[in-house]
């Protein structure tokens, strides 16, 4: 499987997909999908999910960057049901990480959307003042926030959000998450429809292209560190992994 670039999204199709991805990264590492979340996201599709991973440039219109998402999405979407998908129905599920998932949520609010669920991975939802350090230097001058600002935002989810399945994940070491209070957000709008799991790792567990470490012809000392560091480096990340894969289709075992 390689990376196509079709309608400003990166796209990574198996051969069968059993369902689409929409995929959104965090704030200051979304421009490059295919590559800041490319382990993850090539692990997705060799279980045979679609990623569909849209790229985008963080402003503070969150609302404007969130309605530009979904068309990049629906465009990608409809060139491969005329191509490669040949129209045939597959559920969508959306994953954000971080800013992402701020995204998914104002989607799911604010648009006409059919998902079958939506894995929401370290939540935040912080101000401008505290999500960007400048800000606070100009604040006296100029008021500055993001649109829809944190608690517009929760309202919003809270009276419009329509996507009833959810799985939280919270990294133990994230210090700035903020998935306990969504997820008694979701709870109290969706009882009994919103798994919340908590992994070992940090906010940045997410990310990271696959090291490709390989053992040589002759196995030695080196590869025997490669292989160990290998392993340590995406412990967190492979649990993430089966994580996702037994909430997107508990009977398969992984």
């Amino acid at each position: 499987m390689d990376w196509l670039e079709i309608s400003g999204n990166w796209v990574l199709l198996p051969q069968r997909p059993t369902a689409i991805i929409h995929f959104l990264g965090g704030a200051f590492v979304a421009t490059a999908p295919q590559v800041t979340y490319r382990r993850l996201l090539e692990r997705l599709a060799l279980q045979g999910y679609g990623i569909v991973a849209t790229p985008f440039v963080n402003t503070f219109d969150h609302a404007a960057i969130a309605q530009a998402v979904v068309r990049n999405f629906d465009r990608a979407l409809e060139n491969l049901y005329e191509t490669q998908l040949r129209r045939r129905y597959l559920p969508i599920y959306g994953i954000g990480h971080s800013m992402g998932c701020k995204l998914h949520l104002l989607i799911g609010s604010l648009f006409s959307v059919e998902r079958a669920g939506n894995i929401l991975i370290s939540f935040n939802n912080f101000s401008a003042r505290d999500a960007v350090p400048l800000v606070e230097q100009f604040s006296s001058m100029f008021s500055v926030e993001f649109t829809p600002s944190p608690l517009e935002t929760n309202q919003i989810v809270a009276q419009k959000y329509q996507v009833r399945r959810n799985l939280l994940i919270q990294f133990t070491n994230d210090t700035i998450d903020q998935t306990a209070a969504l997820s008694e957000l979701l709870q109290t709008r969706f009882p009994g429809m919103v798994v919340a799991q908590s992994l070992p790792g940090n906010h940045l567990t997410p990310l990271g292209p696959d090291a490709n470490l390989q053992a040589g012809a002759v196995f030695t000392p080196f590869d025997a560190i490669a292989q160990w560091m290998r392993q340590e480096v995406y412990r967190e990340l492979h649990q993430l992994e089966r994580t996702i894969l037994q909430w997107l289709n508990p009977l398969a075992g992984f």
